[in-house]
């Protein structure tokens, strides 16, 4: 039926039914007579919506959406502490670095040469190594030079840890407590200053789940009687200080965790990062030799839940680990790098050659015969 059309077949045009409403509406005295009882709901609908200053005609009426429960503020995530994020705040400190400490900036942002470019944080294996540089003797100020090391971050920064988001039995809170823990790791047996002087890694080993029998097991021997089997250098960087003082305090890091759901809805982290470590003889006087030890680890760890397999809160199992390492030592294991100097490096340089710096290719890839010692190609 349209607008005014009354049951007699009259009609009344659109103005004068608009005008009808309104003065019903407003309750006029004159108002004309009421057509219909159609127009009386209509009526008490405008009057009661008249004051709430409603403009839409009952022909395009919109209902009020119903309110929506306030939702509760997100909690802004702190930003990783990655090698992305370490580089992206580097330009926006500078000045205030040179401000506060000038004589600092080479030791702060690349502990090295300040005109080496510095490399881009690494997301995902690269497809070919880093160009050679020129060569160039490493001296104590500048122990990575003439090595792409020197464009590389620093420690922990040089470890690129991706975003967390929900994996298996983990929530994303809980995945990024356990990226954050399997760095802790990294740093806490490669990267640890007591225990590159020989100390135990107490810290790193307070990590590995205590039920994992097999690996508690070469632990326990490994710093007593290391051996090709139980060895500490499977998974921690050592040197002897009787024989070996590193240069400087910086040790260059390049590599990155990857993560994914494993057996049983574990979150399953790899670690694959390359730690260079400049060092000279502990007896060596004024400008020794530098020789830089290179050791590539690939670590695979498994958080597992708890409900599934006998662990610890906050400790992960070791799925598999393997290493590259050059200018480490040859011979029977002693649980200690032994960088090789003078003659006895020239005598080390007769094995397999291989690039420690090419990331490009899997861990152990380029691992040499048992019976030789790799070569590097550059160091």
């Amino acid at each position: 039926m349209a607008a005014g059309t009354e049951p007699d077949g009259s009609s009344t045009s659109d103005e004068e039914w608009e005008r009808f409403l309104r003065e019903s509406a407003a309750g006029t005295p004159d108002a004309p007579k009421e057509p219909s009882a159609r127009a009386r709901e209509v009526t008490e609908r405008l009057r009661a919506e008249s004051g709430r200053g409603r403009t839409e005609g009952w022909r395009s009426y919109t209902p009020a959406q119903p309110k929506q429960p306030k939702q509760p503020k997100q909690a802004k995530q702190p930003k990783r502490r990655t090698g992305w994020y370490v580089f992206g705040l580097l330009a926006s400190l500078g000045l205030l670095v040179v401000a506060l400490a000038p004589g600092r900036v080479v030791d702060l942002f690349s502990g090295d040469d300040p005109d080496s470019p510095s490399a881009a944080a690494e997301t995902a294996r690269p497809t070919e190594p880093p160009p050679s540089e020129a060569a160039q003797r490493p001296t104590k100020d500048e122990p990575f030079r003439g090595s792409p090391a020197a464009g590389w971050a620093n420690g922990a920064a040089g470890i690129t840890v991706p975003k967390a988001r929900a994996v298996g039995w983990m929530s994303e809170a809980e995945v990024e407590r356990a990226l954050d823990r399997s760095r802790d790791f990294l740093v806490a047996s490669s990267l640890d200053r007591r225990v590159l002087r020989g100390e135990r890694p107490e810290k790193a080993i307070a990590l590995i789940n205590p039920h994992q029998e097999d690996v508690q097991s070469i632990l326990k021997t490994a710093f007593r009687s290391p051996s090709e089997k139980n060895d500490p250098l499977l998974l921690f960087s050592r040197f002897r200080p009787s024989r070996t003082h590193l240069v400087g305090d910086i040790v260059k890091t390049r590599g990155l965790l990857t993560y994914r759901q494993g057996k049983r809805g574990a979150l399953q982290v790899t670690a694959d990062v390359t730690y260079v470590y400049p060092v000279t003889r502990a007896d060596a006087d004024g400008d020794d030799e530098i020789v830089r030890t290179i050791v590539r680890r690939e670590l695979v760890m498994s958080w597992d839940d708890p409900g599934k397999v006998i662990t610890e809160p906050g400790t992960f199992s070791i799925v598999s680990n393997t290493f590259d390492m050059t200018n480490g030592g040859c011979g029977a294991p002693t649980g200690y790098l032994t960088p090789p100097f003078g003659t006895d490096r020239r005598a080390d340089a007769t094995g397999t050659e291989m690039d420690p710096y090419d990331r490009s290719v899997p861990v152990g890839r380029d691992d040499p015969s048992e019976d030789e010692c790799g070569r590097a190609t550059r160091s």
